[in-house]
């Protein structure tokens, strides 16, 4: 028997509930901060991820899906959402808008990892991103939306962790720092983090393993080596968050799985929880337009995982609202009163009154247990005596009560009680 690929599942009918939930709640945050829909492929040329996620990350270096078409082009599944999104800002020339341009998305990722709770190998990230601005403002402003969404799911217990990773001009003396501190314990050091002391040290303040945290506890910490710019615009964001009342933890640890962040970088956890349940996180780009050949170009933006979110609601048992069910089971004997049956099930349908017709050849008492295990709140009966006066029985199906309604008047009398 087949089974879905490891690291994948299905998502079965009773769960869309929480998804549909999620995914509405992510649409109307963004709508109130002015930030439109987009939508990119799922898969892209391989070369829009190699450029703008640096090797020595595990993203490139292990959990990218790569393959070539028929034609040889090497292709990538999405492994983020941010790169596609710069890709399409260039290609599309969204650059000549008024900017900052505000975007978010909803869809798949692809990754190559270990399964565990809260992380597949296909998994779905939504996430906002404005380009085209340097405004620390507009950090505290993707800060604040974060907060205020994981609070409109009904998760308030959050920590949200605040660092900056400086730019070009100030993290390369902190890299020498670090590296010279990481090299007096060269045989202490993880297999991964020893690759990273050369590939990409920044990494190193970021591995999970017991031993190399001990050693990032007395790392030189970066906010001590940004330059002057660095320092007012980290000053401000701070400030900035204070305006609008939103709590945070300076981490000078804290740096982002993907290479392309400068300066403001965050992430947002449970509060009673450890490293591996961060809910999401973001931070500042500045130059990942610029990788990608355009002009260069500032932006800020925020990633979450849905399966993540899914399950932490589940843990505190939340009150998902229940997707809406049809109004009305269509029951019928014989086969004339099944054809009726067919004709009323199609009106009522398109006067936007949704039906179950009951199919098959289950006696009238078995089409109402089937009623019953739909949850369905009424029930229309078609038999030989309703077909005579062009009528139908209305059972409500909760009280049990019944009455006769002429099949002219069927779709009007539904309406009232919608349902």
């Amino acid at each position: 028997m087949y089974k879905a690929p490891r690291g994948t599942f299905d998502i079965l009918p009773q769960e869309h509930a929480c998804w549909k939930y999620v995914e509405e709640k992510a649409a109307f945050l963004c709508r109130l901060y002015g930030y439109q829909p987009l939508s990119t492929p799922i898969f892209e040329d391989a070369q829009v991820f190699a450029k703008t996620v640096a090797g020595g990350t595990d993203i490139i270096d292990k959990e990218m899906y790569i393959f070539k078409d028929k034609s040889g082009q090497e292709l990538a599944l999405r492994a983020e959402g941010t790169a596609p999104v710069c890709r399409a800002y260039l290609e599309h020339g969204l650059f000549n808008l008024p900017q900052p341009v505000k975007l978010y998305y909803i869809g798949p990722a692809f990754r190559y990892e270990r399964p565990q709770s809260g992380r597949y190998r296909q998994h779905h990230q939504f996430g906002f991103e404005a380009l085209g601005e340097a405004d620390p403002a507009l950090d505290a402003e993707v800060i604040e939306m974060a907060q205020q969404f994981f609070y409109s799911l009904g998760l308030p217990q959050l920590t949200i962790h605040l660092n900056s990773i400086g730019c070009k001009l100030c993290r390369p003396r902190y890299l020498v720092v670090l590296k010279q501190h990481y090299s007096s314990y060269m045989d202490q050091l993880c297999p991964d983090c020893k690759a990273r002391l050369v590939k990409n040290p920044l990494r190193l303040l970021d591995c999970k393993k017991v031993s190399c945290q001990e050693i990032a506890k007395t790392a030189p910490k970066i906010p001590d080596y940004l330059c002057h710019e660095c320092q007012i615009h980290f000053q401000s964001v701070q400030e900035y968050l204070g305006a609008v009342s939103i709590p945070f933890q300076l981490n000078p640890r804290l740096v982002r799985g993907l290479d392309y962040y400068t300066r403001t970088v965050f992430e947002i956890e449970p509060r009673e929880a450890g490293g591996q349940s961060t809910l999401g996180g973001g931070g500042r780009y500045d130059h990942l337009i610029e990788e990608l050949g355009g002009r260069p170009t500032p932006a800020v933006g925020f990633a979450t995982g849905l399966e993540r979110i899914i399950l932490n609601l589940k843990n505190q048992r939340l009150d998902i609202p229940p997707l809406p069910k049809p109004d009305v089971f269509i029951a019928y004997l014989e086969q004339e009163a099944k054809i009726e049956a067919m004709k009323i099930a199609s009106e009522l349908r398109r006067e936007g009154i949704p039906v179950i017709m009951a199919t098959g050849d289950k006696s009238l008492k078995g089409q109402m247990r089937q009623a019953n295990s739909l949850d369905i709140a009424y029930a229309l009966i078609l038999g030989e005596q309703e077909l005579l006066q062009r009528t139908a029985m209305l059972r409500d199906m909760r009280s049990g009560e019944q009455k006769s309604i002429p099949l002219t008047e069927i779709a009007g009398f539904l309406k009232q009680f919608k349902m």
